[in-house]
């Protein structure tokens, strides 16, 4: 049984999947973050010309 524990790589294959998911979900934030930011100067730019 011990031996059997040993062999069984579910629990590590788990913790790649959502190490890689970790991952991803960080990237896409970051992406979003900087997308947002552009595009609230880009607004704010608009804003200012209109207003102007």
């Amino acid at each position: 049984m011990f031996a059997r524990f040993l062999k069984d790589e579910s629990g590590a294959t788990a913790i790649e999947y959502g190490l890689i998911a970790a991952l991803i979900a960080v990237a896409i934030i970051a992406g979003a973050t900087t997308l947002g930011e552009t595009l609230n100067t880009q607004f704010q730019e608009i804003s200012d010309e209109i207003s102007g």
